[in-house]
């Protein structure tokens, strides 16, 4: 159903852009992180929270430049892929797709189990079935409909998450005791690098929201912009609904591992409030699935065209609808099928694993495109200032991150490019002479 002549369409501005990184970005994680940031650090959790926070800030720099460069359909993987080769690609698509797709997956059944805490519906396996069912055919449908629909119930979605949480802040402060909040000791850096490693993870996901770079209007300007604009929206409330959090329990914060933002409205509001956050939970889980099934599918669409994944159909875009919907319906079905299956903790060593090496990759790929284009420079791209300075910094920032993992999550990463490698050289003679110069 290709037409050469038709191609997506430009249609996201800087706020569908912006609302797309904070709704995936801010998810499921938002709604536990507190306690488990308070468990490691205290009253001194805010400490993580700014240094995480300066080392993000450097790495989403990266992403902005190297975004107005590359503006074409595929996010990360186009980055990668454009800078440097069909290998790097192909090792990008494959694990970042991956990850996308059982990460999508977990937060799925994260959501039909908070639901159950209402109505106590995770015991049907029918029930379950049909959730998923709907859940991914219904966002499926609306992302085929066209890009302006799957945007819309992005924006919508995005304000609806926010509510809440903005609520809470705002009643909450009333509640915050200044004794909680005080903290005798500085923690050592290994503790705050352990804590910056988990919020590393709260912080990803702006990969995702970036998929959709083909179909931005004017992205030399709207992608640097969205990119700060959204990362400065994220880091601003979770350092106050931490402080809220950490004001509101004191040290009881850490017991509350599964749900302590409704304990907090509990505590401040009473059971309604415990209700209202625990529904605005699963809003927020929601918000970030419909993310996903809007950008995701783009890195199908991105592989396919450049014969990186050898799968035709990938590519093709619809003929009436302008949307890539063989890899809309592809993804969404895989992602039903690992909902279904469920028990993804295995897989979250690989997902996050993989966003720090793409991140590593980025900042990299920012001096690469410079020596590129030192002679023919586009002055409408985004340019870090400080020379290389922020690059540089941002791959130690990283390299440091890595450092934290244990040697079994380097030891799966490690074997998983190993098989991939073994795969791509496998099939990559047979695609040699097809592939874009």
């Amino acid at each position: 159903m290709n037409d050469p002549k038709k191609s997506l369409k430009r249609e996201i501005g800087l706020i569908g852009l912006s609302a797309n990184i904070i709704n995936i970005i801010i998810g499921a994680g938002i709604f536990v992180l507190p306690a488990i940031v308070a468990a490691d650090l205290g009253a001194a959790s805010i400490l993580a929270y700014i240094f995480c926070g300066v080392l993000i800030t450097l790495i989403m720099l990266c992403f902005a430049e190297v975004g107005s460069k590359i503006t074409a359909t595929g996010g990360v993987y186009t980055y990668i892929e454009r800078s440097f080769g069909h290998y790097a690609g192909f090792l990008t698509a494959i694990l970042f797709l991956f990850s996308n797709i059982t990460g999508t997956a977990a937060v799925a059944n994260a959501i039909i189990n908070i639901i159950s805490q209402i109505f106590q519906i995770h015991e049907n396996p029918f029930i379950k079935v049909l959730f998923f069912l709907f859940l991914f055919g219904g966002l499926a449908y609306i992302n085929i409909l066209g890009l302006k629909k799957g945007v819309g119930l992005v924006k919508m979605i995005t304000l609806i998450k926010l509510s809440p949480l903005l609520l809470l802040v705002l009643i909450g402060f009333k509640d915050v005791s200044l004794v909680n909040l005080q903290w005798e000791t500085a923690p050592s850096l290994q503790q705050i690098g352990t804590t910056s490693l988990i919020l590393f993870f709260a912080f990803s996901g702006a990969g995702s929201a970036l998929s959709v770079n083909g179909e931005v209007k004017n992205p030399q300007k709207t992608i640097p912009r969205a990119i700060l604009l959204s990362t400065l929206i994220i880091l601003i409330i979770y350092i106050i609904i931490q402080t809220v959090a950490q004001g509101v329990l004191g040290d009881t914060l850490p017991l509350f591992i599964e749900n302590p933002l409704g304990e907090v409205a509990n505590k401040i509001i009473g059971p309604i409030g415990f209700t209202l956050l625990t529904i605005g939970a699963a809003v927020s889980m929601f918000g970030n699935v419909s993310s996903k099934v809007l950008s995701t599918p783009r890195i199908f669409f991105a592989a396919s065209l450049d014969q990186v994944i050898p799968i035709k159909k990938l590519s093709d875009i619809h003929s009436k609808y302008l949307t890539p919907h063989i890899s809309i319906i592809v993804y969404a079905s895989l992602c039903f099928l690992f909902s279904i299956a469920g028990g993804f903790k295995e897989l979250a060593i690989l997902s996050s694993a993989t966003s720090l090496l793409i991140a590593l990759g980025i900042s990299i790929a920012v001096i690469k495109l410079r020596r590129k284009d030192r002679y023919n420079t586009d002055s409408k791209s985004f340019r870090i200032p400080g020379g290389a300075t922020i690059p540089i910094l941002s791959s130690i920032a990283i390299l440091w991150f890595l450092s934290n993992l244990s040697l079994n999550k380097m030891i799966a990463v490690g074997l998983s490019i190993i098989f991939l490698t073994v795969v791509f050289f496998a099939i990559n003679s047979k695609l040699k002479k097809n592939r874009r110069p």
